[in-house]
């Protein structure tokens, strides 16, 4: 530095402060280099050192010495392996051997654990060598066990009994299949195989295994914690039993893992656990739960034929690859919030007891849900789902897995309604994207009674929000909050001091945000509530033809009914008027036969068949009842009192579609010749009142009957043109509703 220095001061080029400024700079860019060599000299190292602890190369010397002095670790004794460098590579076979010889002999004779933390094992690892082996029948099991141990030994018959029990329900499960089930389930002592077990806990926690690691048909009896181990050969967990928790928290499976059959008595923690290669865990049985949280995936999963007794958590996971999931059983709560599909999931087959939760995940390529079984309280949440109907699918059976889909609001969850409807009408499952369209509707119908009901604390006054259930002070406070800022969102009601967290829990459904409600603007809401209200009681807002089928019939069989009165039953005196007991009859039980199969088809494809059945009742009671009362109380005092009111063409006898008929025939006299009154002395007469009614509901009818023009009281003339305006509401709903439910009817699909 002072060798530039003074060479700057004694070139003539360049002047002082040139010089001054070359020497900053080189000062600058030498303390810059001195800090980096500091950090690549001691930064690393340490990080390093607490990351790869230093290991020492295990002799037999040091295993004796080690086997002869276990430790004490959470009351239980443990020979302690770690830190060690432990070579079981063939070239160093007698090692090997002896070390095998002398672990199980030792671990086999007492309950000890094993520790094997930050351990380096080079080559091949047979954990199930270090095991004792014991048969197993039906009849007993060795007694070299404590009693605790034996107890454990004969909790696997139970599994094996309960996965045998499963299987015959129609779900093939591997398990009743393993050597150690057919022992165990066998009745002759002949039938035995040997099982390893491990009597004391494996700790594994930093472990690394160069080679394969074998743990095949081995049952551990204490607890396995293997936390951030890595194998990085294969491993073979193959028909193991675990008696106590086991965790692979963080563990790193760089090749191919195999845990086929394997049976977890107690919780299984494999959190954040990276699988670089085919995972198996088919045909395995988890009794307590399972957590994969944030695990990786990043070849083939397979978890077919899986027994999940409990919750199974595979929330924030990452499938790279296909998910296999068929023929398993979910017998409490599946997690698959923000969990991420990009190649295809499959449930085929799965049983589902309850929630399946899919709240913000991602599904990339294809979830297929075929001949999956739902139990009544299950369902699938697809809240903040992310499913683009162009590039991915969802499958499962025609009419029956557009019911599965649920969402708690309608905000927020639009684009996945509509995504999934149209996913289904992409695959020609019409009645699926029904189902979907209807969960969509009633969520608005939800949201528009919370905006018509629900009190606004933005306009509020403080006596309505203590009505409400807020305190005084509470209600001061909102009021003066507002004052300086409108609310958001309810929410930040939390954001108050003064603001109870029970209270607002209490009546945070009863509160909205928004601007205030006009009078034009609520009563235009109001409107829109009660036809959507109509839509979803009446025909599950154009999604189900039978249900408009089971209203269209109540409403003929009523109407026909009246009308048959109204015509047949004037007068008692002077003259009595009355219909025959044969036809009274006639029409009384064709009555009760068309309300009884109009019924079974609303109470059978309604949602809510009393509310339906009600608001039907609305429409049908009230007008025609008090015309009818008015008639009778009147009387009715006219010309032609002995001739049927109703006329019928009789120049066609034929089914016929009489859209643009009005019920009164005109005042013309050819209309008149044309048109003849109906014959009260036939003993099928009572048919024309069931035909007039079609007639004016569906514009259908086998004759064209329809009303005189003479002589005809204005009450029984304002009855039929009442029915007549209802069938030109229900004519139109019957061809919205067949549009939607009949593929390739596309009339009026998109009126909403």
């Amino acid at each position: 530095m002072h060798k530039l220095f003074f060479k700057c001061r004694g070139t003539q080029r360049l002047n002082a402060k040139v010089c001054r400024e070359k020497t900053l700079r080189t000062s600058a860019l030498s303390f810059a280099f001195l800090c980096v060599l500091l950090i690549l000299l001691f930064f690393p190292v340490s990080t390093w050192a607490a990351q790869q602890p230093e290991r020492i190369p295990l002799t037999l010397e040091l295993l004796q010495e080690r086997l002869h002095t276990p430790t004490l670790r959470e009351g239980n004794l443990t020979v302690d392996l770690q830190k060690m460098v432990i070579d079981l590579r063939p070239e160093n076979a007698t090692f090997r051997d002896v070390f095998y010889q002398l672990l199980r002999k030792e671990l086999g004779a007492k309950p000890l654990g094993l520790d094997l933390s930050y351990a380096l094992i080079l080559g091949d690892f047979v954990g199930s060598d270090l095991g004792l082996r014991t048969p197993l029948y039906a009849q007993g099991i060795a007694p070299i066990f404590t009693r605790s141990e034996q107890q454990e030994l004969e909790g696997l018959r139970f599994v094996c009994l309960e996965s045998l029990a499963m299987s015959t329900t129609g779900y093939a499960y591997a398990l009743p299949n393993s050597k150690d089930c057919r022992s165990l389930l066998g009745t002759e002592s002949t039938q035995s195989s040997e099982i390893t077990v491990f009597r004391g806990a494996l700790t594994l926690v930093q472990t690394r295994f160069n080679g394969e690691v074998r743990f095949s048909n081995t049952f551990f009896l204490q607890s396995v914690d293997a936390q951030n181990a890595t194998f990085v050969q294969a491993t073979n967990w193959i028909e193991t039993r675990f008696a106590r928790p086991v965790s692979f928290s963080s563990a790193n499976f760089r090749q191919s893992s195999n845990f086929y059959s394997s049976i977890f008595f107690d919780k299984a923690n494999f959190k954040q656990t990276q699988f670089h290669e085919t995972i198996n865990f088919q045909g395995s049985f988890f009794k307590k739960s399972a957590n994969f949280n944030q695990a990786k995936f990043k070849h083939l999963a397979k978890f077919n034929s899986v027994q999940w007794q409990e919750n199974a958590d595979f929330s924030h996971v990452h499938f790279a690859n296909q998910a296999q999931f068929t023929k398993s059983d979910f017998n409490q709560l599946l997690l698959f919030q923000e969990t991420i599909f990009e190649q295809a999931v499959i449930f085929r087959e799965v049983e589902f007891n309850q929630l399946v939760n899919l709240q913000g995940a991602s599904i990339l390529n294809q979830a297929d849900f075929s001949d999956a079984r739902f139990a009544k309280e299950a369902f699938l949440d697809v809240s903040g789902l992310t499913f683009n109907s162009n590039q991915a699918k969802i499958l499962g059976n025609p009419g029956e897995i557009g019911q599965m889909f649920a969402v708690p609001t309608f905000q927020g969850n639009q684009n996945i309604l509509r995504n999934l409807g149209q996913n289904f009408r992409q695959q020609q499952q019409v009645a699926d994207a029904n189902d979907l369209e209807y969960t969509k509707q009633r969520l608005r119908l939800i949201e528009l009674s919370r905006k018509l009901m629900a009190t606004n604390i933005n306009s509020a006054t403080v006596t309505s929000l203590m009505k409400l259930g807020f305190s005084a002070t509470e209600s001061e406070a909102i009021a003066l909050r507002r004052l300086i800022k409108p609310f958001r969102n309810s929410s930040e009601l939390l954001t108050l001091a003064d603001i109870n967290l029970e209270t607002y829990a209490k009546l945070s459904d009863s509160l909205i945000v928004g601007e205030p409600l006009s009078i034009g603007v609520w009563l235009l809401q109001a409107w829109s509530w009660l036809a959507l209200s109509v839509l979803l009681l009446l025909s599950g807002y154009g999604t189900n033809f039978w249900l408009v089928f089971g209203v269209g019939g109540v409403a003929i069989a009523y109407f026909g009914l009246l009308f048959w009165l109204v015509d047949r039953y004037r007068r008692l005196r002077p003259i009595p008027i009355i219909p025959t007991s044969y036809e009274t009859i006639s029409i009384l039980i064709s009555f009760s036969i068309l309300e009884f199969l109009s019924l079974l088809a609303i109470f059978r494809n309604a949602q809510q068949p009393w509310l339906t059945l009600g608001c039907l009742l609305i429409i049908i009671l009230p007008v025609p009842l008090t015309l009818l009362i008015r008639l009778y109380q009147q009387g009715r005092y006219h010309d032609l009192m002995d001739i049927s009111y109703f006329t019928e063409d009789g120049t066609f006898r034929q089914l016929r579609l009489l859209i643009g008929r009005l019920p009164v025939i005109p005042r013309n006299q050819t209309f008149r010749e044309r048109y003849m009154p109906l014959l009260c002395d036939r003993h099928w007469n009572w048919l024309n009142y069931y035909d007039f009614s079609l007639n004016n509901l569906v514009k259908l009818g086998f004759n064209d009957i329809r009303l005189r023009d003479e002589h005809l009281p204005g009450i029984i003339s304002g009855l039929a043109w009442y029915q007549w305006s209802l069938g030109l509401m229900y004519i139109t709903l019957v061809l919205w509703t067949l549009s939607r439910t009949i593929p390739g009817l596309n009339l009026l699909i998109y009126l909403k």
